[in-house]
């Protein structure tokens, strides 16, 4: 039997931090500074909750930073970026808004509105990218590489978008400024950002970027929600919290529960490229049965939302069908192709495994915390509130795929189409309740 002495201990805890490099060390200490001067400068507007919040941030970024270091150069860049515009507001030591249509930078760039608009127009641009190096018979590295890339400037708007939004939102008023996770425009662009960023984790962890024109279609199919609500609903402008969500414990439930939904959807996505895969040398159109099924239920989605949100914008869903159409019939027509540039089963398998061992990790946590936050606001920890009841379902069908997965030995076929089948029930959980049922959660709505 091996034993571990103490000299085997300290060698490897002197191991760990002989790995960070000066970087590490700077990124760390910029990180703290941040912290102290957040703390020094708002502590008299944070009660005792957003305290421990702060104190809690600083050595989980450092961690995150240290973990995967492509973060440190993402996050210095947004707090760079979110300054910058933070500067740009200012006129004799005051904030003015109206700076955002007068200052270039602001006006163009770097506004919340302007950064969330740039990160719409970079992820739909990545999506064509990575399709391009897909389907390519030149050499596809190098549009695949573009695609990742740009990915990485959608997910910096999106954040300096995020961070500048929250700034204007304090300088509206002293009952109205919030974290931007409120309402579903802000929370769509939460969503955007944090399964983008999980998927360029794995496509870095696997060395493969293949998988990046599928998960990329859920993102742009997110953005293009997006904008339909921006515009049609004028869901961009801040608005103040209604008395229910002026809680702190809305920090910590909503971005863990978008860990959740944006993993969930980025395993549906890649258990869409596993059976892409497997049916790629099927010759007998009959037998593609399954895939044309599900090219109409995503097709149709749109008609959904048309549906549910009444006839505004009507123009622009069906514009939205005929891509989502045209998208799903390439896709199916060319599984040859495609499936010749996807990663083998074991690598789809395990990151789709993967990806919802994480999502249902963070989204136990978040309704533990959603039933602590429930009884604060509402006197009770579960009310069967149509959203709490999706919550639940979304819940069991993901621990009932891992119990499966850990104690079965689920996988393949069945796995896939049960994770896909999982965004659809999550998708409603998300929407659907917002759009066709109502309850306690009716701030959400359409």
């Amino acid at each position: 039997m091996n034993t571990i002495t103490r000299s085997d201990t300290l060698v490897l805890n002197e191991g760990f931090f002989s790995r960070r490099n000066w970087f590490d060390w700077v990124f760390a200490a910029i990180v703290v500074a941040g912290g102290l001067w957040t703390l020094s400068r708002y502590h008299a507007s944070m009660d005792i909750y957003e305290k421990c919040i702060l104190a809690g941030a600083v050595p989980s970024l450092v961690w995150l930073g240290w973990f995967w270091r492509p973060l440190r150069t993402l996050m210095l860049v947004v707090a760079g970026l979110a300054l910058v515009a933070i500067a740009s507001y200012q006129v004799d030591g005051q904030a003015d808004l109206a700076r955002a249509d007068q200052v270039f930078w602001l006006k163009y760039f770097l506004s919340s509105q302007s950064a969330i608009l740039w990160m719409s127009m970079l992820f739909f641009i990545s999506t064509v990218f990575y399709w391009g190096g897909m389907v390519s018979r030149n050499p596809a590295a190098a549009l695949e590489l573009l695609g990742s890339r740009i990915a990485w400037g959608a997910v910096t708007m999106a954040l300096v978008g995020t961070m500048v939004r929250w700034y204007e939102s304090h300088q509206l008023g002293p009952d109205i400024g919030h974290i931007p996770v409120s309402n579903l425009y802000e929370v769509f662009v939460l969503f955007c950002w944090m399964t983008a960023l999980f998927y360029l984790y794995f496509e870095a962890q696997y060395r493969t970027r293949a998988l990046g024109a599928f998960v990329m279609l859920v993102v742009s199919a997110a953005v293009g929600f997006l904008l339909w609500y921006t515009v049609v609903r004028e869901a961009h402008e801040i608005q103040p919290l209604v008395p229910a969500l002026k809680s702190w414990w809305m920090k910590l439930h909503v971005p863990a529960n978008f860990v959740g939904y944006g993993t969930f959807a980025l395993a549906a996505m890649v258990a869409f490229a596993y059976l892409i895969k497997q049916q790629a040398g099927e010759s007998r159109w009959w037998r593609l049965a399954p895939l044309w099924l599900l090219g109409i239920v995503l097709c149709f989605e749109p008609l959904v939302f048309r549906q549910g949100a009444g006839e505004a914008g009507s123009g622009y869903w069906a514009v939205y069908f005929g891509i989502s159409a045209l998208i799903v019939g390439t896709i199916i027509y060319g599984r040859r192709r495609i499936a010749e540039r996807l990663p083998s089963f074991e690598v789809l398998d395990d990151v789709m495994y993967k990806s919802i061992a994480v999502g249902f990790a963070f989204f136990t946590i978040a309704t533990v915390l959603g039933a602590l936050w429930a009884a604060e606001a509402w006197g009770g920890y579960w009310s069967w509130d149509p959203k709490e009841t999706w919550a639940l379902i979304v819940w069991l069908n993901y621990a009932a795929w891992l119990h499966m997965r850990l104690l079965k030995g689920l996988r393949g076929t069945v796995a896939a189409w049960w994770a896909l089948g999982g965004l659809v029930v999550t998708t409603f959980a998300f929407l659907g309740v917002n759009m066709f049922l109502s309850g306690l959660h009716s701030y959400g709505t359409l």
